[in-house]
């Protein structure tokens, strides 16, 4: 036997080769479908959203996870991309800062009509699988974007918005996000206010998925308990594996499980191994984790691929995916399990957020009270308050009285 011991590494290789090669087989039936892509953001701080300059070309793209090469590579063929404004702009040009990144991505499949279809349902994505096409869809990371209007979520819906990340890291007047749980932000809706549930049921009315990254963890247990269909989590991992509250408990998890809902694995260092330093195999961990408590319909991959700045060893872009695909093999874990992962658990969800919308139902119609909303340079319009409708306040009425007691005694 001592004389065979140089043919191990040999059988290593070749395994290695063999699950590669049925990952990759795989993937050409099935393309995964991405929960969470920031190459938008990208195009907007490294160009300004001018996608005509020659270095923002897509197709030689450099200094980004994301070009078309790569998502070729990685067999994508599903794409949310994150229409995303910083917190930084809630209460100011949040709204606008959104439309113009929802334009960036309509832009890009107008652009590259050989590699990219923008798609607003389940139906869409499948036509793109059937066309070799990345099915995209657009993403709202963070409800500062609708500025607490009802009216304002309807208008990006009807602009293609299909999920919208309830919270980014800032509170919104409405529900709390995740440095709640850390200490550094304070609860102001103990999860979800009465208008954060109105905010859910007109996305369950209109056949929004609502994610569920960013947000606390009393605001997932509240808007899962409240949904009338499942949710996402687009980019987010297991809080037993890495305690970090960016990630899912395993009570919720538990959750998921009940509600048919989604957690879509995030590739971010932080977030995988709470460090600097990560690999795919710990990756790998979190989806076995995912799999174990929620069941394996509730595991799907947002790896938030140019939205962080460290990204694990053997993931270090979007071509990586056959890579993590062949170590999910290499675990035993079934075709239908990995077919599930790729692609068919989200779809699945999608497909019952749309058989719960309704259309014909009322919409949500009750504004955010005046009281709730930020200090802002926003106009009161509509509210009692606003210049046109104000009524007399205490101290006006009371020097009203004191005018009109004066021109008596003239």
């Amino acid at each position: 036997m001592w004389t065979s011991w140089w043919l191990w590494p040999l059988v290593a290789v070749c395994t290695a080769d063999q699950f590669r090669k049925e990952a990759e087989r795989i993937m050409q039936g099935t393309p995964v479908i991405d929960g969470h892509n920031d190459l938008p953001w990208k195009l907007l701080t490294m160009f300004n959203n001018r996608l005509r300059i020659e270095t923002a070309n897509l197709t030689s793209l450099a200094g980004t996870h994301t070009n078309i090469p790569k998502l070729k590579a990685g067999f994508v063929g599903g794409q949310f991309w994150s229409a995303y404004t910083p917190c930084e702009t809630q209460n100011k040009d949040a709204v606008r800062r959104t439309l113009e990144q929802i334009d960036v991505i309509h832009r890009m499949c107008q652009m590259y009509p050989e590699t990219f279809l923008c798609v607003t349902n389940s139906k869409g994505i499948r036509q793109a699988f059937d066309q070799g096409k990345v099915a995209s869809l657009v993403g709202v990371e963070g409800g500062h974007s609708i500025d607490s209007s009802l009216g304002v979520l309807r208008a990006l819906y009807h602009l293609g918005m299909r999920y919208l990340t309830l919270t980014h890291s800032c509170n919104t007047p409405w529900a709390d996000n995740w440095l709640v749980d850390t200490g550094d932000d304070k609860a102001q809706s103990q999860g979800l206010s009465t208008f954060g549930k109105s905010v859910v049921r007109e996305l369950n009315r209109l056949g929004v998925i609502i994610d569920l990254a960013h947000v606390s963890v009393a605001t997932m247990k509240a808007t899962l308990n409240q949904s009338q269909a499942p949710v996402i989590f687009s980019h987010s991992s297991a809080y037993k594996l890495c305690k970090h509250q960016r990630n899912v408990p395993d009570d919720v998890l538990q959750m998921v499980n009940q509600t048919g809902s989604l957690v879509m694995v995030n590739f971010y260092n932080d977030y995988v191994a709470c460090k600097k330093e990560a690999n795919l195999s710990q990756v790998a961990d979190h989806l076995d984790h995912i799999k174990k408590v929620a069941g394996a319909g509730a595991v799907g991959f947002g790896g938030d691929f140019d939205g962080v700045s460290r990204l694990p060893l053997g993931l270090e872009d979007v071509s990586k995916y056959p890579d993590l695909i062949a170590e999910l093999l290499r675990r035993q874990w079934t075709e239908a399990e990995v077919k599930g992962a790729l692609a068919y658990n989200l779809l699945r969800v999608f497909e019952a957020v749309e058989q719960a919308s309704n259309h014909t139902q009322d919409p949500e119609e009750e504004p955010i009270p005046l009281k709730e909303l930020g200090d802002s340079c926003r106009t009161k319009y509509g509210y009692s308050e606003a210049p046109s409708l104000r009524h007399p306040s205490g101290a006006l009425l009371a020097s009203l009285a004191s005018l009109l007691l004066s021109l008596c005694l003239l």
